[in-house]
């Protein structure tokens, strides 16, 4: 939930520890923290996805994570997913896995949340957690020659967190404070409505955040429940990137990991039955000088063999902004907004093509007949070979910006895993991409693509336009 400065380092070793010990002597430990992330992002580590070798680690208790080792850089970037996330919550109880992730770096173990910050202050790791409706992930990037400790630490905030009275309302006041502001957001409120009328009462109909009145009724026995399902090494995935052995690694993984439970607590959700369909809008009124326009109806699933031709699809569609076709029609030819957009939306139990604008009030109506336009055209005849061709071009060639970053590998290596996707997807995702077809791309756009099944959500004021 929480956000900090991600480390990006280019250069040698030794003048990346000259900046470490040289900050850490002359400034202050805040200070040092944040010109130390300046820094190392301005030492970018770049490093081809082909040139990359992913090494599978199973460590002496049996815990497996995906290795890229960068010797030439001293840091260890980690990021690791446990199976479950706010569509776990319990009815009355949205909003507790969201609140979760806001408390396990709040204190843990004998720290305070005030001793807890500092000692992240200290160690100048970064530490940051997110929940998501199916998945609770995590994000760590430690200095290599401070990795004992800094691995300590997060093994205290992921096996022995304090969940504090203090601190817990301290936390949920922010994220209470960040609900009233996203009431008043006509995107968020747009996002909100839009999955609860497409989910109606499935559990991804329900905000991730929870609401004030769930959030006002969670107490510590609440995530103590939440978290003992949650955290456990059946479905935990892990990725690391940077200085660190294969031989160290499993030591350390049995270290921060090794006490969990063996098995999940989590239950099976069911599959999710989205409504969509026809003239249907979902109207809210607000008083702003344009609309926002929510919009979507089903796709396929990360499995189904056509994601790869639909991922193309969109990116003509809505994905490639000034290259795709709704952002031509849409801002080019007509003027009705300054972006448009569409993505694929995969999920556990569910998979969407989801798309957004914003437009002056008295244009929502020409936007929608447009937007189902062209969702309509797409399905009916699909791309033309300059745009098939041209989308291929750009998602093969801008693949490797993906892992640009040790960050960004790990984040790429770990979602590989927890999509079941294969070691050497790396290797393989160009060609996948590569060996589709016009044919199979306007096949799956009839398959895929309706403008009369799109549903519609509008935040605004039509009316007076």
């Amino acid at each position: 939930m929480k956000h900090f400065l991600r480390c990006k380092s280019y250069g040698e070793r030794g003048l990346n520890l000259f900046f470490s010990k040289l900050f850490q002597m002359v400034f202050s430990p805040v200070l040092n923290r944040l010109v130390f992330g300046v820094i190392l992002s301005l030492l970018l580590v770049t490093k081809s996805a082909h040139a990359m070798k992913v090494e599978k680690v199973t460590s002496p208790l049996g815990i497996e994570a995906w290795l890229v080792q960068e010797s030439n850089v001293p840091l260890i970037a980690m990021q690791f997913s446990f199976k479950g996330g706010a569509a776990q919550d319990s009815t009355g109880k949205e909003g507790a896995t969201y609140l979760l992730s806001g408390m396990l770096d709040e204190g843990a173990g004998d720290l305070t949340s005030t001793a807890f910050q500092e000692k992240i202050e200290e160690l100048t790791v970064r530490m940051s957690f997110e929940a998501s409706r199916d998945h609770f992930s995590g994000n760590f990037q430690t200095l290599s020659e401070r990795k004992e400790e800094g691995f300590s630490l997060l093994k205290l905030a992921l096996t022995k967190p304090r969940f504090d009275e203090d601190a817990l309302d301290r936390v949920r006041k922010q994220i209470l404070a960040s609900l009233q502001f996203e009431a008043n957001n006509p995107q968020n409120v747009a996002t909100r409505a839009w999955f609860k009328s497409a989910y109606k009462d499935h559990v991804y109909g329900r905000p991730t955040k929870g609401t004030p009145e769930s959030l006002n009724g969670l107490g510590r026995e609440d995530l103590s429940d939440v978290y003992g399902k949650i955290f456990t090494r059946e479905h935990l995935k892990i990725a690391v990137v940077g200085d660190i052995s294969a031989k160290e690694l499993g030591i350390i993984l049995d270290d921060v990991f090794g006490g969990l439970p063996d098995k999940s607590g989590i239950k099976d959700i069911a599959e999710a039955a989205p409504v969509f369909g026809g003239a249907e809008v979902d109207m809210i009124e607000m008083g702003v000088p344009q609309s926002v326009i929510q919009f979507g109806h089903q796709a396929v699933k990360r499995a189904d063999d056509d994601f790869i031709p639909a991922y193309i699809l969109n990116y003509i569609l809505g994905g490639g902004g000034f290259a795709s076709r709704l952002m031509e029609e849409v801002r080019e030819k007509r003027g009705l907004a300054y972006s448009i957009y569409s993505y694929l939306y995969p999920l556990e139990k569910s998979s969407l093509i989801l798309g957004g604008m914003a437009t002056k009030n008295s244009s929502v109506n020409e936007a929608m007949a447009l937007i189902r336009s062209e969702f309509k055209r797409m399905s009916n005849e699909g791309p033309t070979a300059e745009e098939f061709q041209n989308a291929k071009n750009y998602l093969t060639g801008s693949y490797a910006l993906r892992f640009d970053t040790s960050s960004k590998i790990a984040s790429q290596l770990l979602w590989i895993q927890v999509e079941g996707l294969g070691v050497d997807y790396i290797e393989k995702r160009n060609d996948m991409i590569n060996d589709v077809s016009l044919d199979q791309i306007k096949d799956v756009a009839k398959r895929l693509l309706d403008g009369d099944k799109l549903r519609f959500t509008i935040v605004g004021s039509p009316s007076q336009g």
